[in-house]
């Protein structure tokens, strides 16, 4: 793989991180979260915000030039100048309960809580926390919602597919495979189309001019592999 730079987004707890996961390691290519640039290192986590430019700095020099990675989380309220890096979004849609529940769990583990009748015990304030979370399909553009998501999604220039977060990683992982691979096939028909209707140049004294550079050869440059001309 030569170059994959996938970003997945989504609400809290539709298991967009758990997915990034396992689309790293399916491809052995690096995986990263917003949440490591967003948040300075506290204990308690979560406690400190980062500046923007700290946290674009520090992905910068940590991944984004690299040609592989898989990055997840959200970014659509401070991380606009990063859209053009992106070879494919993923967006994952998960019903509201399911998430609520997954995120109840993992409060609960976080702070060493456990289950009591069907329900996972979680400190006090984790509640506003899942208040928060509960209000992403309803909330407007001042908050992370579905409606801020699907209009960043919309101003996107690369390739977006959505899945199923319910669904098993497994599936997920499958449809982000296809989706690469469509956008290759796309990749291919376009050079072979580009080549099928190139005609090299010929100047005064004979001479061709490479489309790619520029150089001027004595032969045609070939139409078949433009990569093979001189540079």
């Amino acid at each position: 793989m030569t170059q994959c730079r996938i970003h997945l987004t989504g609400a809290a707890g539709a298991g967009v991180t758990t997915l990034g996961q396992a689309l790293a390691e399916t491809f052995s290519i690096p995986h990263h979260d917003t949440d490591d640039y967003y948040w300075l290192p506290t204990d308690p986590p979560f406690r400190e915000k980062r500046s923007i430019p700290d946290r674009l700095r520090l992905m910068e020099e940590m991944f984004l030039p690299r040609p592989t990675w898989v990055l997840s989380g959200a970014l659509e309220s401070w991380g606009n100048g990063l859209a053009d890096r992106f070879d494919l979004v993923v967006f994952v849609r998960t019903e509201t309960t399911l998430r609520l529940r997954r995120l109840r769990r993992r409060e609960a583990l976080r702070h060493g809580l456990g289950e009591e009748r069907g329900t996972w015990k979680i400190p006090r304030g984790a509640e506003a926390f899942l208040r928060w979370a509960a209000e992403y399909d309803t909330g407007g553009l001042s908050l992370r919602s579905l409606q801020r998501h699907l209009i960043w999604l919309d101003q996107l220039h690369c390739p977006v597919i959505t899945v199923n977060g319910a669904l098993p990683v497994e599936a997920s992982v499958a449809e982000v495979k296809d989706a690469l691979q469509r956008m290759a096939d796309a990749r291919g028909k376009a050079r072979r189309a580009a080549a099928e209707t190139f005609t090299p140049g010929l100047d005064g004294n004979g001479a061709f001019s490479c489309p790619d550079t520029g150089a001027r050869i004595e032969a045609p440059c070939p139409t078949e592999r433009r990569s093979t001309c001189p540079g």
